[in-house]
């Protein structure tokens, strides 16, 4: 039997600061998160969305009114490895994307991050390590 939802809340002193509940489907994924305040009003909500391989391709974050605050989309290649994440607005105007890069045997290589003009902003590379 798989967990359906589980909900955490964060106190100090004896007084609740956050709330939060999270719900799962059937393959184990999370598929919404709700966020209330510490007086149980909603500060945000966000959804989520997988492909037949179960892979993560859409996130959606929502305000207290319901109204869409950012949404992020991802792409993978034939090998179910992420290739690019793109956040986007309410207005769909690009915030951030970012490009993965992977080696033959699999492992991340580097990400590429660029700005809503497209302006290149971080390049981190990854280097591995092996035992002899």
């Amino acid at each position: 039997m798989g967990i359906k939802t589980i909900t955490i809340t964060n106190t100090q002193n004896n007084k609740t600061i956050t709330d939060n509940k999270s719900s799962y489907n059937s393959s184990g994924e999370i598929t919404e998160e709700i966020n209330n305040d510490k007086d149980g009003a909603l500060k945000s909500t966000t959804k989520y969305k997988y492909n037949k391989s179960e892979d993560l391709i859409e996130e959606l974050e929502y305000d207290a009114n319901s109204l869409l605050k950012e949404k992020r989309t991802f792409k993978y290649n034939s090998l179910g490895e992420k290739t690019e994440e793109l956040i986007t607005d309410k207005d769909n105007k690009i915030i951030k994307k970012s490009i993965y890069t992977y080696d033959v045997n699999g492992l991340k290589t580097e990400k590429k991050t660029y700005d809503g003009n497209n302006i290149l902003i971080s390049t981190k590379k990854y280097y591995y390590g092996y035992k002899p």
